[in-house]
């Protein structure tokens, strides 16, 4: 029998399993895939460690890439033999083998591998949500994205530059500013070493950014409401230093009149329209070269719990995955 992670209890890397599972045939509407890669992303250990709940024993992961080798009834769009790529569920990619709805599928084109459609499924489509429909980044604007050379960062800044964007991007470390430079950014802030609101001030000439795309959490929150402009966009897309405390609507209004979101993915992919829309936009960017995934880790999927600790220790950039 092919072979997945699971978990039976949250907790520390240490709670997920290698273990044999029984796959079978695919029932109504689905589709078995055999993966050539899956991806590793930051939500995976919330999942693990129960700050986002799952019915255990669970999977884990939430995109990856392979092969179709048995469609279920009723699924036309599909067949054996066809390259698929998917992300933003159900939970289980961390596996060799497994069943999941035929529409969650999408096709891959040629032009792009199984490792690079693994590395750029979940990140590539919420980059996808966050610059084309929660906040629709337009030329012109100018836009700051936390953890610029981050999995979702890369993409995001490389994309928001195509869009026509000034694109202000945070770092932790010199390696982490080159490398963000190179992939978009047009000013970076290392916010080891100066407090970034005063910054994008002075860079936007004291005005602020129309958007904040903000994935840290707790320790960047406040001063990213300080660096928008009036009646600004705050997008809380994660939490990884911890979660934001509560707030009081009342900020919102002093500090300019600001927007604040806390959006998921799966909510802009619900309808199968919406998931093969962005899906489209993602594969003609990268095709085009105009979007490059970074794929700089991958581990064997049965060492995926040392995965966790180096995610955790970030001292990961760009994309993960995992290979079964």
């Amino acid at each position: 029998m092919p072979f997945a992670i699971r978990i039976h209890r949250t907790g520390g890397p240490e709670e997920m399993c290698w273990e044999e599972v029984a796959v079978g045939e695919p029932a109504a509407g689905e589709a078995r895939v055999r993966h050539e890669a899956v991806g590793l992303n930051f939500i995976d250990t919330y999942h693990r460690s129960g700050l986002y709940p799952l019915p255990l024993p669970s999977g884990l992961g939430l995109e990856g890439a392979g092969v179709v080798e048995a469609v279920g009834d009723g699924v036309t769009e599909l067949r054996a033999g066809d390259r698929v790529a998917y992300a933003g569920g159900p939970v289980g990619a961390y596996s060799q083998v497994r069943c999941l709805p035929a529409d969650r599928l999408l096709k891959l084109p040629e032009a792009i591998g199984f490792r690079t459609a693994a590395a750029m499924m979940l990140q590539g489509l919420t980059s996808a949500y966050l610059l084309r429909r929660t906040y629709r980044v337009q030329a012109g604007d100018s836009v700051l994205i936390h953890a610029a050379a981050g999995g979702v960062g890369l993409i995001a800044c490389q994309w928001a530059k195509a869009l026509g964007a000034t694109v202000i991007g945070t770092v932790s470390n010199q390696a982490k500013a080159a490398l963000a430079t190179a992939h978009g950014c047009d000013h970076v802030i290392d916010y080891t070493r100066e407090e970034f609101a005063p910054r994008v001030r002075e860079i936007t000439g004291g005005e602020g950014v129309a958007v904040v795309y903000d994935g840290v959490g707790k320790d960047t929150f406040a001063a990213s409401l300080d660096s928008l402009k009036t009646r600004g966009m705050m997008v809380c897309l994660g939490n990884a230093s911890g979660p934001v405390p509560p707030l009081d609507p009342l900020l919102l209004s002093q500090k300019g009149s600001l927007f604040l979101t806390r959006p998921t993915l799966m909510h802009y992919i619900a309808r199968r329209a919406e998931l093969a829309e962005l899906g489209a936009e993602l594969f003609d960017l990268v095709a085009a070269g105009k979007v490059k995934i970074e794929v700089n880790q991958s581990y064997p999927l049965a060492e995926v719990a040392q995965a966790h600790r180096d995610l955790a220790a970030r001292k990961h950039t760009g994309s993960t995955i995992l290979l079964p």
